[in-house]
């Protein structure tokens, strides 16, 4: 299993459009071989940003990478950096590989 994510500070102000982005994008995940699940997280907030994290799993780092040089993701990533300025700062990735996982069996039933 390979984690991919995408840490954003997005200015307080933008934080509603922000999330109205990801709702309503087109991600394009489906397309590709590998994928598994997508999450956007929202974390902490000050006075001027919020953080969210994007996040993917997919079935490996080599499925991931696929996305990356995808038709899927060229679509999905096309409009990027359109729109008024929402971040503070550039997005930072961090990829994980899965070295232990652990399931609550009892969650899962």
């Amino acid at each position: 299993m390979f984690v991919a994510m995408n840490r954003f500070k997005v200015f307080a102000a933008e934080a509603e459009a922000f999330e109205t982005v990801w709702r309503e994008r087109d991600r394009h995940l489906e397309e590709v071989p590998g994928f598994v699940e997508f999450h956007l997280l929202k974390g902490p907030a000050d006075a001027d940003t919020v953080l969210y994290a994007s996040h993917t799993i997919w079935r490996s780092r080599e499925d991931f990478e696929g996305w990356t040089r995808s038709e899927a993701f060229r679509k999905a990533h096309g409009g990027a950096g359109s729109s008024k300025p929402m971040f503070a700062g550039h997005p930072q990735f961090e990829g994980f590989e899965a070295v232990l996982i652990e399931k609550n069996q009892k969650a899962a039933a």
